[in-house]
C-alpha cells in the first residue's frame, strides 16, 4: 500500500510537470531517474502515467461531463491530474477497488492541493462512481 501511495505521488508529480512545462513523459522520467530519484521509478507509477497519457482524451471527456461549471483549464493542474489518475485507476486497474482509488486521490489532494481540493476531487470521483456503477460504464 505504501509503495502504491508513493507511486501515485510520483505519477502526480510527472503529470503535473508535463502540464506545466510541456515536456514529454519520457523526458520527465529520464530526468527524474538521473537527478531527483536516483534510480528507478516504481512500475506502478510508470503504468499510471502511461495509462493517463494514452487515455487522456477519454478521461478528460469524463471529467468535463462531471465537473459542473468547471472547464479543465479552470481547474488547478494538481486537481486536474489527481482526478485523471483516479479515473484511470477506475477504468483500467481492475485489481484496485474503486473506493480505494477515490480515497487515494482524496489523500493526494489533501497533501498537494488547496484547502478545497479534497472535497472537489471526492465530489467528482464519487459522482462518477455513483452514476456509473459498473466499470464498463466508466
Amino acid at each position: 500500500m505504501i509503495e502504491r501511495r508513493k507511486a501515485r505521488r510520483i505519477a502526480l508529480e510527472v503529470l503535473y510537470q508535463k502540464d506545466i512545462l510541456g515536456n514529454s513523459i519520457d523526458e520527465i522520467i529520464r530526468v527524474r531517474r538521473l537527478v531527483k530519484e536516483r534510480g528507478e521509478i516504481p512500475k506502478f507509477a510508470v503504468r499510471l502515467v502511461s495509462g493517463v497519457e494514452k487515455r487522456q482524451n477519454e478521461i478528460d471527456k469524463i471529467i468535463k461531463e462531471y465537473a459542473d461549471n468547471w472547464t479543465l483549464d479552470r481547474m488547478s493542474p494538481i486537481d486536474r491530474n489527481i482526478i485523471r489518475i483516479g479515473i484511470y485507476e477506475m477504468i483500467a486497474e481492475k485489481d484496485i477497488p474503486i473506493s480505494v482509488s477515490i480515497n487515494e486521490a482524496v489523500e493526494l489532494a489533501k497533501i498537494y492541493g488547496s484547502l478545497d481540493s479534497s472535497k472537489f476531487v471526492n465530489g467528482i470521483l464519487g459522482q462518477i462512481a455513483k452514476e456509473r456503477r459498473s466499470l464498463e460504464d466508466i
